[in-house]
């Protein structure tokens, strides 16, 4: 086993406790900030021309979206949740408008909307 194996299976055993132990709040933490290192790591990538490696990325942090919108409470959210709901569809969109031209403007667009929304939630005690 080499190196880079042995410290992805540390890795994904760390966030295999991480999450069993995260309350609700926390969880959603976890994907925030999964999302903004996602889109650092896709920003990189389109720097260094590692193209493929950027649309590996970008997917995965439109999973990341898919998966912030999955957890809205649509019943009990009233407008906030309806509101979040409509900006993460917006920021998908513009993720694969982002891969389609290669436009590290629009990574650094969705950073910033990440950035905004994890700082309110941060501020909402659990």
């Amino acid at each position: 086993m080499n190196a880079a194996s042995a410290l992805r299976q540390y890795q994904a055993v760390k966030t295999d406790i991480l999450v069993s132990d995260a309350s609700p709040h926390r969880l959603i933490q976890m994907l925030m900030d999964g999302e903004l290192s996602r889109l650092a790591q896709a920003r990189g990538a389109l720097e260094h021309g590692q193209l493929a490696v950027k649309g590996e990325l970008l997917g995965k942090a439109i999973s990341i979206i898919g998966g912030l919108r999955g957890a809205l409470d649509m019943e009990r959210g009233g407008e906030v949740a309806i509101n979040l709901d409509r900006l993460y569809e917006y920021m998908g969109n513009r993720l694969v408008e982002a891969n389609s031209k290669a436009d590290v403007t629009i990574i650094d667009e969705i950073s910033g909307l990440m950035r905004t929304i994890k700082s309110g939630w941060d501020g909402i005690a659990p």
